[in-house]
């Protein structure tokens, strides 16, 4: 009887230390949400990296710039990597999202493309215009066309501006607002769109080969790891961090994207 009780306690003990060790592996499993370019696949190099570290990396992918980050707030995913920090910032005070900036990573320059003309000179008067319909990519993308002197907008609108804000428009250029994703897909139907970089890269655009006016390297939106508040010094998310900074991760860059498509910050 005695030695029956011992080898059910050893069985029993034996299956709660399974248990313990599964739970264990499965805590480690760090969920993080991303477009498909170039951020996904920078993901996707480093999963080797983070298995290293002790964490097994789950690459969720998303078309939007809306579903990440409901995703991160919600807790389905543990980070996103995706967003530069004014659309971050514009998100967070929109939807009350409690999310943060965990580090930055790098620039992918927005740019004027065309397939209609060659040059800005070209534009016709009343040209039409596709830029993006998010408020701080809208306004990021009135700023350049501004910075290339075929607008100008009110000083008070800054980063948020949108075609209400414009006071000097001498080409009558028509605007039409529509989704980020979308204005590679719109690019033949209008004169010319300003597209952000992860949409450009995937339709073969190249900014600095084939923008009209590309955003200069100094800008301000530098796109980062995003976690909920709290979780940005959690050591997943810094071996996160630390791998996205690797030398693997700038030799894929300087090889991908030798044009400067993708402009690194570290």
């Amino acid at each position: 009887m005695r030695k029956t009780l011992a080898v059910i306690a050893v069985l029993i003990l034996a299956g709660a230390l399974l248990f313990a060790g599964g739970k264990k592996e499965s805590s480690k499993v760090l969920k993080v949400g991303a477009t498909p370019e170039p951020h996904a696949s920078m993901l996707n190099l480093i999963v080797d990296d983070m298995a290293k570290a002790g964490y097994k990396l789950e690459v969720i992918e998303f078309t939007d710039y809306v579903t990440p980050n409901r995703a991160l707030e919600d807790g389905q995913i543990d980070a996103n990597f995706f967003q530069h920090i004014p659309y971050l910032n514009s998100q967070n005070e929109e939807m009350g999202y409690h999310l943060v900036n965990a580090g930055g990573i790098h620039i992918e320059p927005i740019a004027l493309y065309s397939k209609k003309v060659s040059s800005l000179s070209e534009l016709a008067d009343g040209a039409s215009i596709a830029i993006p319909n998010d408020p701080t990519n809208e306004g990021r993308a009135l700023l350049l066309l501004q910075s290339a002197g075929l607008i100008k907008l009110n000083e008070a609108a800054g980063i948020t501006a949108t075609p209400l804000d414009i006071t000097e428009n001498s080409k009558n250029l028509k605007f039409n607002e529509i989704e980020a994703a979308s204005l590679p897909r719109v690019l033949e139907d209008v004169d010319a769109a300003v597209i952000n970089g992860n949409y450009a890269i995937p339709a073969g655009l190249s900014a600095t080969k084939d923008g009209l006016v590309v955003e200069g390297a100094d800008s301000p939106y530098v796109n980062i790891v995003t976690v909920k508040s709290g979780k940005e010094n959690d050591p997943a998310i810094k071996a996160l961090v630390e791998a996205l900074k690797s030398d693997e991760i700038k030799d894929y860059v300087n090889k991908t994207y030798p044009n400067g498509e993708v402009v690194l910050v570290f």
